[in-house]
């Protein structure tokens, strides 16, 4: 069994796809994948994904406000992600964190907004999902600085083995996109071979980053097969452990199964 620990299936184009999202979740279940995370950006995306999730048993959802979803100078506070945490279906806070590549003029927004996302994980007992980009040091720092618990996932890693083993040290799972499958990510692929299988969590981060061979194409849920297949292959571990492995951390990670 496999789990797309990452995607946003309120962002999927379903304009071009027979049976909408049913059929999305369907052609995952095809390959394998049973259990689905969709991740929020926004207070209406935490809404909606928490409704959304009440119609598939298989989906979960997440409550935050991500880096780049700077929508007014208002921040979130920390009392109201807490309170979303208690809706239907929210198995963890995020995604949020920093993001100095896209948008460093929001950057003391974007601190204010990961401090209480931090202390909100903290209050609530849900795991916090990261997002970082040029930014490794900061993140860091105020990891070990708030240090919430349960810890929580480093999504799409894209860094450096220093920021994974530092990040593993402080208690954080790392999560691995289709990014580790382009023809452009050897660097990538080292470091992934490096993270302890116990730490290990796939994702699609659909509807970006479609693995190879299905560049081009949309993508969804069902492609995390790609994704696991490549680092059962950097660990020389069969599909079906790797598929294994990934979805017990993923169990204990985020308190989805007694």
């Amino acid at each position: 069994m496999l789990v797309d620990s990452h995607c946003h299936l309120d962002q999927i184009d379903l304009s071009q796809k027979e049976g909408g999202l049913a059929s999305v979740i369907a052609d995952a279940k095809s390959r394998g994948v049973q259990r689905i995370l969709s991740v929020a950006v926004d207070i209406k995306s935490s809404i909606y994904l928490s409704e959304l999730s009440q119609s598939y048993s298989c989906l979960m959802t997440s409550v935050g406000v991500h880096p780049l979803h700077k929508s007014d100078d208002s921040l979130v506070s920390v009392d109201d992600l807490v309170s979303l945490t208690e809706l239907p279906g929210v198995v963890a806070i995020g995604e949020t964190g920093l993001d100095k590549f896209y948008s460093s003029a929001t950057f003391e927004w974007q601190r204010e907004s990961f401090i209480n996302h931090l202390q909100a994980s903290d209050i609530s007992g849900k795991p916090v999902i990261i997002h970082t980009r040029d930014a490794v040091d900061e993140t860091l720092e105020l990891l070990a600085e708030f240090k919430p618990s349960p810890r929580g996932v480093i999504h799409c890693f894209t860094e450096s083995w220093e920021m994974a083993e530092a990040a593993i040290e402080l208690g954080f799972y790392i999560s691995f996109s289709g990014i580790i499958t382009f023809n452009n990510a050897s660097d990538l692929r080292v470091v992934a071979s490096k993270i302890p299988l116990d730490r290990l969590l796939i994702e699609t981060d659909s509807p970006w980053l479609t693995p190879a061979p299905h560049r081009g194409k949309n993508n969804e849920p069902k492609y995390v097969l790609e994704v696991a297949q490549c680092l059962a292959n950097l660990h020389g571990i069969p599909l079906e452990e790797l598929a294994q492995i990934t979805t017990q951390n993923f169990d204990r990670l985020f308190k989805t199964k007694d």
